[in-house]
This record gives C-alpha cells, sequence and structure tokens, in this order.
C-alpha cells in the first residue's frame, strides 16, 4: 500500500472514530454516514470505495479528450495533480491539460496551463512541447491587422523562445515559420496605421509607423511599399533627399517591383532621380542587415 494510499485510509478509519465516539454531539454532525444510530433499526453497511489508479485516471482524461470532451478531460488531468501531487503523472497531467485545452478551443486557459507547465518543469523533454501549445494558443487568436496585434506580439515572443531555447527540437521549423507570419502580421499593423496618416497628409507619423517596419520588420513583404511610402510621405514633407533614398533603396533591392515603379514616377515627377544618401538612416538600416550594397 503506497504512502498516500495509507493515509486515506487512516484519515477514513478516524473520521469513523470521531463520528462514533461524539455521543455528546448531535447525531447531524454524522449525517453523512447514515445509519450509524444505534437506535434507527437500521443496519449500517461499511463500503470502503477503493482509489483510482493515477494510469486509470490518466486514460480516462485521455479517453475524454479523443471524445473531444474537454471540460472532462481537463478535470481528470486535473486530478491527477491533485491526488498524485509532484509524481511523474502529475506532470504529464498537466502537459495533457494543456493539449485537451488548446485542442477544445479554450485557448486562454491553455496559455496559463501551458505557461504553469514550463515554470514548474523547465528541463523536461515536454518543455518544447508545451511551450510550443502555449505559442500556438496565442496564435489561433491572432485576429486581422485591423484590430490589435498583442496576441500577434505574444505568440512571436515565444515562437522565439523555441527557437532560441530548443533549436533542435521538432518545433523549431514550424515556430520559424510561424515567426515570420507573425512578423508580417505585426507589419501589415504598421502600414495600415501609417496608410491613414498619410492619407490625411500627417507625413511625420505616416514616417514613423513606415520607419517602424523598415527597422524591426524588414524581412517582411511589407517593405517595398513601405520604402515607397516613405518617398511619397518625405515628398510630402518637401525632404526630397530622403525621398530620393528610399526611391534608391527600393530599386537596389527590389528592381522589378510595383512600388518600385511607383516612386520612381512620383520622383520624375517632380524632376528628381533615385540617388542614395549613404548617410541616411534609411541606408544605414538596410547595410545592417545586408540587404542594400
Amino acid at each position: 500500500m503506497s504512502g498516500q494510499t495509507s493515509f486515506r485510509w487512516r484519515s477514513r478509519i478516524a473520521l469513523r472514530v470521531i463520528c462514533l465516539g461524539a455521543t455528546a454531539l448531535p447525531l447531524a454532525a454524522c449525517s453523512t454516514f447514515e445509519g450509524l444510530n444505534p437506535f434507527s433499526g437500521e443496519k449500517y453497511e461499511t463500503k470502503i470505495l477503493p482509489d483510482v489508479p493515477a494510469d486509470d485516471i490518466y486514460n480516462q482524461g485521455i479517453a475524454r479528450t479523443q471524445a473531444h470532451d474537454t471540460e472532462g478531460a481537463v478535470k481528470k488531468f486535473g486530478q491527477l495533480e491533485k491526488d498524485f501531487a509532484y509524481s511523474d503523472y502529475a506532470r504529464r497531467g498537466l502537459l495533457m491539460q494543456t493539449y485537451a485545452q488548446y485542442n477544445g478551443g479554450n485557448y486562454d486557459d491553455a496559455v496559463e496551463s501551458g505557461a504553469r507547465y514550463v515554470k514548474l518543469y523547465p528541463n523536461t523533454p515536454d518543455t518544447p512541447y508545451a511551450l510550443y501549445l502555449q505559442a500556438m494558443s496565442q496564435y489561433s487568436q491572432v485576429p486581422d491587422i485591423s484590430r490589435d496585434q498583442g496576441q500577434s506580439a505574444k505568440a512571436l515572443e515565444l515562437f522565439e523562445q523555441i527557437v532560441q531555447k530548443y533549436p533542435n527540437s521538432e518545433y523549431a521549423n514550424d515556430a520559424k515559420f510561424k515567426i515570420q507570419v507573425a512578423r508580417d502580421q505585426l507589419a501589415g499593423k504598421e502600414m495600415s496605421i501609417g496608410r491613414f496618416y498619410l492619407a490625411r497628409k500627417n507625413y511625420t507619423a505616416a514616417i514613423n509607423r513606415f520607419r517602424e517596419v523598415l527597422a524591426k520588420y524588414q524581412t517582411t513583404r511589407h517593405t517595398e511599399e513601405a520604402l515607397m511610402r516613405l518617398t511619397e510621405a518625405y515628398m510630402g514633407l518637401g525632404i526630397t533627399d530622403e525621398a530620393q533614398t528610399a526611391a534608391a533603396i527600393l530599386g537596389h533591392n527590389f528592381p522589378d517591383s510595383e512600388w518600385y515603379k511607383d516612386s520612381y514616377a512620383l520622383l520624375k515627377d517632380n524632376g528628381l532621380e533615385p540617388h542614395e544618401n549613404q548617410g541616411s538612416w534609411i541606408s544605414q538600416a538596410f547595410h545592417k542587415i545586408g540587404l542594400s550594397g
């Protein structure tokens, strides 16, 4: 008999002794054990409910997960933490609880459970998977670019942790792909706001947004448009040197781009040609990561 089972057995016996010996107390105090009153005329039948083994609870949780009974699965896996604390079953139960919540679309709960697993068990073979489930739960809640992109930022941070901490894990390659998608989403949000300001001729505010795209999300598909919009915004401010630089960088890196054709035409209409000023922040930003030379 395990120590935990023995403790429960002793607790049950102690409770019975307390109830049987409390003759001075109202019988209602032991109402849980119906039939203990010797004058009731009813015979009390002792029934000991056997403890459920951990592997049985775990398998029941798996069965409920497969049956898409998320709530039932979470309860079973949570029971392992309560009844078999600090055991390997408790650890596995928390991991499967995270999976059941993610699989059932309970993303916020899965994020919380996944974070708890990583905190409690930072060095197990399953830690990368728990972190991946946490990241995927954030990723699954990413909205379109018209809405706040907080989920995108959180997902990006978690996927980057997977790549940095567990580069050889089976989740690293997918994390790299998801990083690019999340970065593209965040860049898209910046572009959306930048276009809003540009349309209202708030050129400085627009430039700040397009600058964010080049500084943080230069490898996304939004880079070409950001450079063209910078050409447009700087022309609006009359800062032709920066406009020419943006167009020159665009033409050098994306010569076949439709955005380059538009920026070139805009400069030509104003009697200008693309020309890179290597002292410009735009030129320095591109030279920094080797996209311009």
